[in-house]
């Protein structure tokens, strides 16, 4: 596909994040004992042997799916985050290719304007002040440990989860991340999620299933629950309601790398303020493409190119590896296949 076409499809929304928990478990992220007895050191599936993580966090990511880092972004790119965040929300800046998004239940509202209007940005990769985020040392040093020294930055977020307006919409279903992706393999993926302020369950923290990493990629579609949902913000339909979730309380600048098969969400942003944080999804440029049709992501691939079509008039001549193909960035090491 011509390079001159690819801008207008860097436009496509693709929204995700979690649910609420029915047995809930509140703990720090990064302890807890390691529940398989015949875990082996030498049987690492899921990161890399680069004398970064320690044998601990490495035997935890394995186990759990995912590894909380403290206070690992500084409060001063914090604030610059925050600060092209709000020239955004002001229209003082519109990056090529950029997609905002806007809660359902505010998004034809009279009374809401800039920041509270404007519930993500993603897509961000031409924009240079938030895209320093994917090239911060301090997150792409950790992001090699499972990705490998050929990183690619494929999906840029903000996200400024909105004080729910009692439909709780600021829900996010628990979701598998690769549901989204049609690239593989999964173990040489790893998201990268910091928080900008304080989070806890009153403002919507992530909730993660440990363990759920080892699984496969579920089925799945918009959830069916009261209150409504957001565009492209699909959930799991199969899963153990009983199954243990852990709480992500995190302060600002700490940092979650997670796995894309880790089963997650967040709940209801019950305060006023608006909760924030920035986040990247890391793929190593070996990475290859898959076809996605005839899995159980053809409906996510259905969506995505069938609203593209629509807005530029495509005329269904792309498919889900074309959109992920021109959002991808060469941030580490060399491209390879992505």
């Amino acid at each position: 596909m011509e390079q001159s076409r690819a801008a207008p499809r860097l436009q496509i929304v693709l929204g995700h994040l979690g649910r609420p928990s029915a047995r809930d478990i509140v703990g720090h992220p990064t302890s807890g004992t390691i529940s398989s007895a015949s875990f082996h050191p030498q049987q690492f599936q899921y990161s890399l042997d680069n004398n970064v993580l320690t044998l601990e966090q490495r035997k935890f990511y394995e186990e759990n799916g995912y590894l909380v880092i403290k206070n690992l972004v500084s409060d001063a790119d914090i604030q610059r985050f925050r600060n092209e965040f709000e020239k955004i929300c002001r229209k003082e800046v519109k990056p090529l290719g950029l997609t905002v998004m806007r809660d359902v239940t505010i998004s034809k509202s009279e009374y809401a304007h800039g920041e509270k209007m404007i519930t993500k940005v993603q897509d961000f990769q031409e924009d240079k002040e938030l895209f320093r985020y994917c090239t911060l040392p301090e997150i792409l040093k950790y992001v090699e440990c499972f990705t490998g020294p050929n990183i690619m930055a494929m999906h840029t977020m903000l996200i400024n989860k909105p004080p729910d307006a009692g439909k709780k919409t600021s829900r996010h279903p628990l979701h598998q991340d690769l549901h989204y992706f049609p690239f593989r393999p999964s173990d040489l993926i790893v998201c990268a999620w910091t928080a900008m302020e304080p989070i806890n369950r009153n403002n919507g923290c992530l909730v993660v299933l440990p363990g759920t990493h080892r699984g496969s990629l579920k089925p799945h579609d918009y959830p069916k629950w009261e209150g409504g949902v957001n565009k492209m913000f699909h959930g799991i339909q199969d899963y153990e309601e009983n199954t243990a979730r852990v709480h992500l309380v995190m302060e600002k600048g700490d940092t979650v790398f997670f796995h894309p098969l880790l089963i997650h969400g967040s709940g209801r942003n019950k305060t006023q303020g608006f909760r924030k944080a920035i986040s990247c999804h890391f793929a190593s440029a070996d990475c290859h493409y898959i076809n996605v049709k005839g899995t159980s992501q053809e409906n996510i691939e259905k969506e995505v190119t069938g609203l593209a079509n629509k807005l530029y008039g495509l005329a269904n001549t792309m498919d889900l590896k074309d959109i992920w193909m021109f959002r991808a960035r060469l941030v580490k090491g060399e491209r390879t296949n992505l």
